[in-house]
């Protein structure tokens, strides 16, 4: 008996959620959900996604890796940071964000995006 695997594609997602600005594709594997997200210029948390979430700031926490683009953060106590293609982060619930320039933000997020723009 063989070894069993699971494999999924983002071309083909288990689940694509659409709001304002952007989208979530949802691929379920291995009893886990992961997301990429794409959000087009302009996209902002606060203008775009609040209304689906009805909270003041993202309650989500994600554990991201960025993929293309420049996502503006920021947290709860104020705090600003830039996260950039090739870097991974680990945000805690409690925070707004935007795209910053004309390039989309593309993120694969394993931690949050299961819950991310569900109505």
């Amino acid at each position: 008996m063989g070894v069993s695997y699971e494999q999924q594609d983002f071309a083909n997602p288990t689940e694509t959620r659409q709001f304002p600005h952007g989208r979530v594709d949802i691929v379920r594997i291995g009893g886990a959900e992961t997301g990429r997200l794409t959000l087009e210029p302009g996209w902002r948390w606060s203008n775009d996604v609040r209304p689906l979430g009805g909270t003041e700031l993202c309650e989500a926490p994600h554990f991201q890796n960025h993929l293309d683009g420049t996502l503006r953060i920021r947290m709860i106590d104020g705090e600003e940071f830039d996260a950039t293609r090739g870097q991974v982060t680990a945000l805690p619930s409690g925070h707004d964000a935007w795209v910053v320039g004309d390039t989309p933000v593309v993120v694969v997020d394993w931690w949050g995006a299961s819950n991310y723009a569900r109505t």
